[in-house]
Parts: structure tokens; sequence; C-alpha cells
């Protein structure tokens, strides 16, 4: 157990049951997660980015005690999590909070957003009734919302406005962590952009530590001070941003990186296109998970057996028998 880590999943797997039908009386098993290993230093963003569907909200669940692996664990502060009583996990949920993707459905729409945002601190008992609405003003104003909007419904505010509702009831509770997933997928690009500073004012004000989720690698390239990439449930790379930018290792990694949308009409870029189609969750490769797609394949090698996380040196691990 690295002591430095403030959080370390180790091992992961997680299957879910999906019926082939709706009177189907036999389930096949979806591998959301296979075998995923990662740490979380204090202090530090690690941005968490893939495809749709290749495991990253999954992660943020269990993270959250939301749902149970089916092996593995989830360490915080070297405490596995999924064995805490419930006193324990009660207070680990004060340490570590999550702001959802979608700004509007995550908030309810039949409170008005002092009772949203005030409403953790009154489960907890942080503060006595009476010095809640001063906390909630205090929340408010830290992520730029005026006051006199307390005792607004979220329908009326913009989706900017509500993600920031939601990151206010995410501090509430003066977390250690947050774990953000996909928050800015939602939001306009000028929006985006306000949000992605608001976190990093509020990372170095509070001293926060995030797991940053999203499909986006500019975004992430922004935040991030690591970042790992996954491919159908397995991570497969993960390096410090600017190594990860500037020396891409996993095949995957380069035609992700290919693809970013580079903000200058004058100049071109070689975008390389992936072909085939992504293997089912449902019915796993023998051998590497991106075997089936990948321009240096070797069969082989990749189509027999699962490369591993090894590293390679400057902080910098890979997933493929060909870089490690």
């Amino acid at each position: 157990m690295d002591k430095l880590s403030l959080l370390q999943v180790e091992n992961l797997r997680k299957s879910f049951p999906v019926k082939s039908s709706l009177f189907s009386l036999r389930s096949d098993m979806l591998l959301a997660l296979n075998d995923v290993s990662f740490s979380v230093e204090q202090g530090e963003t690690l941005g968490l980015v893939g495809e749709s569907g290749c495991g990253k909200s999954t992660i943020a669940k269990l993270i959250m005690c939301l749902d149970a692996p089916d092996s593995g664990a989830v360490f915080y502060r070297g405490e596995n999590i999924f064995s805490m009583n419930r006193y324990e996990k009660r207070e680990f949920r004060k340490k570590v909070q999550i702001v959802f993707q979608d700004p509007f459905s995550s908030l309810n729409p039949r409170k008005k957003v002092s009772s949203i945002i005030g409403e953790p601190l009154v489960i907890h008992k942080m503060f006595p009734d009476r010095f809640v609405r001063k906390k909630v003003y205090e929340l408010m104003s830290l992520v730029g919302l005026p006051r006199e909007y307390a005792d607004r419904y979220p329908h009326e505010f913009s989706s900017g406005q509500r993600q920031r509702i939601g990151i206010a009831r995410a501090l509430s509770l003066n977390p250690e962590m947050i774990v953000a997933d996909e928050p800015v997928s939602a939001l306009d690009v000028s929006i985006q952009a306000q949000t992605i500073n608001l976190f990093m004012d509020l990372q170095k004000e509070m001293d926060l530590t995030y797991l940053f989720i999203s499909h986006d690698l500019s975004v992430v390239r922004h935040i991030s001070t690591r970042i790992a990439v996954m491919y159908l449930g397995k991570l497969i790379e993960i390096a410090d941003s600017d190594e990860l930018f500037q020396r891409p290792l996993h095949p995957y990694t380069r035609l992700l990186l290919s693809s970013v949308p580079v903000p200058d009409p004058m100049k071109k870029r070689n975008t390389v296109l992936l072909q085939g189609d992504v293997p089912s969750p449902m019915a796993p490769l023998p051998g590497c998970v991106f075997s089936s797609r990948c321009p240096d394949v070797r069969p082989d090698i990749c189509h027999r057996s699962q490369p591993r996380l090894k590293d390679t040196g400057h902080s910098h691990a890979v997933a493929c028998f060909l870089r490690a």
C-alpha cells in the first residue's frame, strides 16, 4: 500500500446481468470493469478518460459506495471502504463527495437552492439549525452565486448555474476529495471554461483532491496532474498529463490524441480513424481488449493473453506488449 495515496483502487472487477429480452429467463453478464487498479495522491487531479461505455462512471459509483464490486477493493487512507460499518461509511461520505454529470436531474426540482445546499449539513448535523442558512450563503458565494438566489428553484437557473449549485452542495461537508463525473459535458463551451476554472480555484483554496472523469481530452489536459486512459473496462495507460500528450505509448491513446480538435482552421492534423467495431463487453476477447482494432497488432502475442500495466519510467505505465 502506498502510504502517500489518498485513494487506492485495487483490482476492481464489476459485471452486470443483462437480459436479451423482457421475458428471457437467462441473463448474460456484461463485464464493465476488468481488474482496474490506480491511485490518487492527495492534492492532485487524476483525469480518467475513455469512450462512452468504457467503465468510467462505474468506477465513480464504486468509489462512492453506490454499488459493490464483484471483486477488488478501494482503500481510502488505508481503510477498505467496502469493509466499513455504517458509522465509518457515514464518516467516509463526509470526506468524499461527488459532482454529477447532469446538473438538472441531480437536483431536486421541488426544493429551493437553500434546502439543496443545506441538506447535507442538516443530515450530518454539522451546524445548529440557526447557522445552516449562513453557511449556505457562504457556499453560494464560494461558487459565484448571489445569496438572493437561495429561495429559487433549480428550473429558474441556467445549466452552468445549476452545476454551481451541485458543486456548492458537494463542498458543504468540507470534503477532502471530489469525484467529478463528466461535470462539464452537459454545458456550453463558454460555460465549460468557467466551470473548469472554478474547479481549479476551489482546489487551491480548499486543498481538494479530484478524480475528474471526462471523455474530452482537452478539458482533462487543462485540469489534470495525471491522466489515466480506459478502454472497454481496462486501464491501458497512465502518466503525467504533459508526458501522456507528448509521448503516448498505447496505440489507442495515440488514436485518441489524433482526434483532439485544434483551435486553428489553418492547421491540419492527420487524424487516424479506428477500424472495426468495439468488441462486446458480454464476450470479452481472450487477449488484449484492443487487439481487434489495433493498427500495430501482433496476433501471435496480442490475441493470446492480456497485457498487464507496466511502468516504463518517467511515472508512465502502459498495458501493451509492444510498448512496455
